[in-house]
């Protein structure tokens, strides 16, 4: 059997940050929509069987019907592709969702909250969905497969080893448990980086486009084909931009001026946004704000000061001076092992602008 295998698509993502910078927001909602297109097509190219959706196909919050009926539209195209889909935390089979008060397509099945098997000729597969934004139990212990001849499908939006409080809350479950369970292709949803390995049975295929700074590289889907006796799958990146960082060394650059010029030389494509790193050693306060009013590219969202201060503090607090006296007292602060880098950084501020004070 061949099968595709998506999740985290998050269709109608509100993407604030992108939202700010004119329509950048709407443009990347709207890039969403045709990568799932994309999916699409090549299910109907390739006429695969089954397609399998671990989860957070949209955002329940902000989903449009009009995007719901746009789904369900391009799964008519494929009707003789069976559609599988577990509600994950972001969409999950409430009372009011559109996964129970819409009318789908009978090529979609759509999981709730109990384990439920479907038979196919080829192949049975299970599948659990959330019915609520978290999940602490899916009674994974007590599912069993009930006839190992055939090849078996597992569908499920979870984490693996949930290691605190906060993952526990999203399905966690062992994969040494899944493991034991004996599937032969466990298809899931949650995590935004893919775990995609040839050998790998119990895949994440990773979202299916960048949702943010957090998840740089490729995104796209996994297309397998599975019997009794072949087990290949590969990963097909569809991704149409990219989110990128550029670092930017200021220890040569001696002016906001200069520093404003550098950034808007950067060499940035249409299809890319862009995270600005500042890092190495400053020699003038960066106003991050004041940057973000003279930078003409909307295509930088978001400016990251990691630099650190060019002075010699300790040698400025041993002058006899009220600028020595002032970084003296600023220095026992910042040496209290106590402190928090968020103090310290607040503290390096205080230096650059109390230094410009007394000057």
């Amino acid at each position: 059997m061949k099968f595709v295998h998506i999740a985290d698509v998050h269709l109608d993502r509100p993407f604030v940050n992108l939202s700010d910078k004119d329509s950048l927001g709407d443009i990347k909602r709207l890039e969403q929509r045709n990568i799932f297109k994309k999916v699409i097509e090549y299910i109907k190219e390739n006429n695969i069987p089954y397609l399998f959706i671990s989860g957070d196909l949209y955002e329940h919050e902000y989903i449009k019907r009009t995007t719901i009926e746009y789904i369900n539209k391009l799964f008519s195209e494929i009707p003789e592709t069976k559609i599988y889909i577990t509600p994950g935390n972001h969409d999950p089979y409430l009372k009011n969702s559109f996964y129970n008060k819409f009318i789908w397509n009978n090529n979609v099945k759509i999981f709730n909250s109990i384990f439920e098997k479907i038979e196919n000729k080829d192949v049975d597969i299970y599948g659990y969905g959330f019915d609520d934004f978290y999940c602490k139990d899916c009674n994974i212990e007590n599912l069993k497969i009930e006839n190992k001849d055939k090849i078996n499908i597992l569908i499920l939006h979870a984490t693996l080893d949930g290691a605190n409080v906060e993952e526990k809350q999203y399905n966690s479950i062992s994969k040494k448990t899944l493991e034991e369970k004996g599937f032969d292709y466990v298809a899931l949803g949650h995590i935004h980086k893919t775990n995609f390995n040839k050998g790998e049975r119990i895949v994440y295929p990773g979202s299916l486009t960048s949702l943010g700074f957090d998840e740089l590289g490729d995104h796209g889907m996994i297309v397998g084909e599975i019997t009794k006796e072949i087990f290949e799958i590969q990963k097909i990146n569809i991704e149409q931009s990219e989110f990128k960082e550029i670092k930017i060394d200021v220890s040569d650059i001696l002016s906001n001026e200069e520093l404003i010029e550098k950034i808007n030389e950067l060499d940035i494509r249409n299809n890319e946004y862009i995270k600005v790193i500042l890092e190495g050693k400053r020699n003038f306060e960066i106003n991050i704000y004041d940057l973000y009013k003279l930078i003409f590219n909307n295509r930088i969202i978001k400016i990251k000061d990691e630099t650190k201060l060019s002075i010699n503090l300790e040698e400025l607090a041993n002058e006899t001076t009220l600028k020595g006296l002032f970084i003296k007292e600023i220095l026992l602060k910042m040496n209290d092992k106590n402190i928090s880098e968020e103090e310290k950084e607040k503290l390096e501020k205080a230096v650059e602008i109390g230094l410009e004070a007394l000057n």
